[in-house]
């Protein structure tokens, strides 16, 4: 059995480096590169997992550790021999390395129903650089744990950590399986989802699930007091969501197959009690026709130009009768009037569903650069008539030029928002937050966006007189004028000189 040394804590950013270099290496595309590592990564896990128990077992002197029921008893996968990660370790720098990999997961997913079809088998592609395959397998055969449940957290927060870093390089790509944790902890903390059944329609590679576990486990409660259910239409992110859970000791029931929410609902009949989505935005021809008549569209038929109104409603329609919902929106789904978007938006809202509206900072996402915002939608609300619009354009922190994060502060900041709003003792904050009638949306034809409502925040008086302040502000702007005028004599002079004149 395996008896490596402890991986430390935090060791994640340090193993990536190297599985990346190894990647550049090979000359491997990303997108095939993480098929590849996230697949090995669940066959350590599961692997070790049932290392952990077959050295119990052989302690216990019973001649028990090949018995498949002491496995299935403590649900872990059985693993048999040639799947083993000892066999693959022992295989890393063999040509037959690929051939291995993809027979130990064949007989995996033969040994274990439930993960049928979710395993990678691409292996042994000619493209895949075997020598590279062998090195990332050294590479994870370093990553033990003596202790189950740390396994299962070291593992856990690797694979996460690695499609994090993976949609950071496949930029758009990227975006389609992965939410930034932090926008995803936010949504977690304001629905706060302790009991009954949890829904993602478009749920990537999962990680709004693995953030309730999280939340559910910091607050002392029990996982066994939620379902799961999600879809997802790409089957590798299918199985990625799949694996994910799995990794987690979570079950959930992401349906038979990967599907289109819109045109294939795999859970039409079941209500839910939270609702978390970061669904794909402004889809154009989405497939209306064939679902025009669809009984999800209660508040207005959504146009085939944009499926946002789409989305919105499907999640509506699978509230349970306490239910809420969480999910990430273009910024255009709060004002758009096009196509009957706005009938559908006003007859939401007449409704007394919106429970409140966030406006995000730029730079959250890896997929777009679109402004995007967070609607909270709710059945039974506790504030009836009212809603609340909190404006965080200007929360969070750059981690790099490209990416911002909201803090652990910044999340209880607006988390205390919606809470205090909850209980009836929110007081207005000017260009931050704001307590809003239905009657005044009403009067500002229905738009949500958090601006209009929340106000610019007063500025800090300087002590300089207006009359001083605008002398010297007109003084530098007459600067620059002039400045302006002899850049563009240079620049007219310079092309002159190579032929080029501007009138």
């Amino acid at each position: 059995m395996n008896n490596q040394s402890n991986i430390k804590v935090g060791f994640e950013s340090d193993l990536w480096d190297i599985a990346n270099k190894l990647r550049a290496q090979g000359n491997v595309e990303a997108y095939e590169y993480r098929k590849v590592v996230i697949g090995l990564i669940f066959l350590k896990y599961i692997s070790d997992a049932f290392n952990f128990q077959y050295e119990k077992l052989v302690a216990e002197g019973d001649g028990d550790e090949e018995d498949r029921d002491y496995y299935t008893a403590e649900n872990i996968f059985f693993v048999p021999k040639e799947a083993r990660w000892e066999n693959i370790a022992a295989n890393a720098h063999t040509p037959e390395i690929g051939k291995i990999i993809d027979d130990a997961m064949n007989i995996i997913e033969k040994d274990n129903a439930s993960l049928k079809g979710v395993l990678p088998k691409n292996y042994a592609s000619p493209e895949l650089d075997k020598k590279v395959l062998g090195d990332v397998v050294d590479l994870f055969t370093n990553i033990h744990m003596h202790d189950m449940n740390e396994e299962k957290d070291i593992l856990g927060r690797t694979y996460e950590y690695f499609i994090e870093k993976f949609a950071s390089i496949e930029g758009k790509d990227g975006g389609e399986y992965y939410t930034p944790p932090s926008i995803v902890r936010l949504i977690v903390e304001i629905l706060k989802p302790y009991k009954g059944r949890v829904y993602d329609p478009a749920c990537g590679s999962g990680g709004m699930f693995v953030q309730s576990a999280k939340f559910i486990k910091e607050h002392s409660g029990n996982i066994a007091d939620i379902s799961i259910y999600g879809q997802e239409k790409t089957i590798d992110t299918w199985k990625m969501a799949k694996m994910n859970l799995i990794i987690r000791g979570i079950d959930g029931d992401f349906g038979t197959h990967p599907a289109n929410t819109l045109l294939d609902d795999l859970h039409p009949t079941v209500k839910m009690d939270y609702i978390m989505a970061n669904p794909p935005f402004n889809v154009k021809d989405w497939g209306l026709a064939s679902v025009a008549n669809d009984v999800r569209w209660k508040y207005g038929t959504p146009p085939n130009s944009n499926a946002n109104y789409a989305w919105i409603q499907h999640m509506i329609s699978h509230l349970a009768p306490d239910g809420k919902i969480g999910l990430v929106m273009a910024n255009g789904s709060l004002s758009t009037n096009q196509s009957g978007e706005g009938d559908i938006r006003k007859n939401i809202i007449e409704a007394d569903l919106v429970e409140g509206i966030i406006a995000l900072p730029t730079n959250l996402f890896y997929s777009v650069t679109l402004p995007a915002c967070l609607w909270f939608v709710t059945k039974n609300k506790k504030q009836k008539g009212k809603t609340v619009f909190i404006d965080a354009r200007k929360v969070g922190e750059l981690i790099d030029r490209k990416h911002r994060v909201f803090s652990n502060e910044d999340i209880k900041s607006i988390t205390k928002v919606f809470e205090d709003f909850q209980n009836g003792t929110l007081e207005d904050e000017k260009g931050f937050c704001a307590v809003v009638e239905t009657a005044e949306i009403a009067k500002q034809d229905y738009m949500l966006t958090p601006g209009r409502y929340v106000g610019i925040e007063d500025q800090e008086d300087d002590g300089e007189p207006f009359e001083e302040k605008m002398g010297r502000l007109t003084s530098e702007l007459s600067e620059m004028f002039a400045r302006s005028h002899e850049l563009e004599a240079e620049i007219k002079e310079r092309l002159g000189a190579i032929g080029f004149d501007i009138e």
